[in-house]
């Protein structure tokens, strides 16, 4: 499980996906200049440019959202599987994260 776990969160470049977000702001702010100055060739170009950064980064965010999926599900399955093999120990546990939240709560 922690091997398969390790392959979904390597293959996420969250670096690389935060760049092409990056570049899309860029090019929608060149698009902004294009079109106020003139709606010639230039506008053109420059929509061309963002309908293409827009593409990657909605592939990217696509399979981000898978991992992310899958990544829940793996937790999920973990969490159950813990529960089913250590029920008052998830009692104890819960237990206590409910006075601590609840104390949170009184306080305001």
């Amino acid at each position: 499980m922690s091997t398969q776990n390790n392959d979904i969160t390597n293959s996420i470049p969250m670096d690389k996906l935060m760049d092409e977000l990056r570049e899309m702001v860029a090019d929608a702010e060149e698009l902004l200049v294009a079109t106020a100055n003139q709606t010639g060739e230039g506008a053109a170009n420059a929509r061309a440019h963002i309908h293409k950064s827009l593409q990657v980064v909605k592939g990217r965010l696509s399979v981000a959202e898978t991992a992310l999926i899958e990544r829940t599900r793996l937790v999920a399955k973990a969490t159950d599987q813990y529960v089913q093999e250590n029920p008052w120990k998830a009692i104890g546990i819960s237990a206590c994260a409910g006075v601590i939240v609840g104390m949170l709560v009184a306080r305001r």
